[in-house]
């Protein structure tokens, strides 16, 4: 049986644990992740990027990579 995953889950619990320890309040980074993943899914409802990456992961990686890329623009 061919696994699901397109990516590794001890990768997501890098980048969460990341995100976790560069923010000053937990709750706070937990509900942007949160209104990240919900805008990110009704804004690619119709494209079909990746299936597999739920909403969340993609959003926690992504928020992760803008810690480590300033380049990236952020979502604040």
């Amino acid at each position: 049986m061919q696994n699901r995953l397109a990516f590794d889950s001890s990768e997501v619990i890098y980048h969460a644990q990341e995100l976790l320890d560069a923010a000053a309040n937990r709750y706070r980074i937990t509900v942007q992740v949160a209104n990240r993943a919900k805008r990110r899914r009704y804004e690619e409802f119709d494209s079909v990027d990746d299936p597999s990456m739920k909403p969340a992961i993609r959003a926690i990686i992504e928020m992760s990579d803008e810690l480590t890329q300033p380049e990236i623009i952020s979502d604040n």
